[in-house]
């Protein structure tokens, strides 16, 4: 049984930064890509970023490069989202995923994830 628990979600202000985590329980979580995808109010879910099991490629949305950057340590069994000169528009539910394998960030991308946490709310005022 893998679970995803998320955590580090809050209220800031837009130009501020914050830092996403995603808790991995179970076992050989070093032979997972993991993934973060958002979801806003009346939006359908998206994906925001990825990165391949060892961690060598990652993978960005458009609207969030060069302003985020995920990483993982496989020692910890944990999954980082540092998000910074964040924008009212980067507003969302955003879900910690995993698929299991040793795949890319681009396949996590274009695959279904096979894990899914439950959500960390970010939400951003001008």
């Amino acid at each position: 049984q893998v679970q995803l628990v998320e955590s580090g979600g809050g209220l800031v202000q837009a130009g501020e930064s914050l830092r996403l985590s995603c808790a991995v329980s179970g076992r050989s979580f070093g032979s997972y890509a993991m993934g973060w995808f958002r979801q806003a109010p009346g939006k359908e879910r998206e994906f925001v970023a990825a990165i391949g099991w060892s961690g060598k490629s990652s993978e960005y949305a458009g609207s969030v490069k060069d302003r985020f950057t995920m990483s993982r340590d496989n020692a910890k069994n944990m999954g980082y989202l540092q998000m910074n000169s964040l924008k009212p528009e980067d507003t969302a539910v955003y879900y910690c995923a995993a698929l299991r394998g040793l795949y890319s960030a681009s396949s996590l991308r274009a695959r279904k994830p096979d894990y899914w946490g439950q959500g960390t709310q970010v939400t951003v005022s001008s």
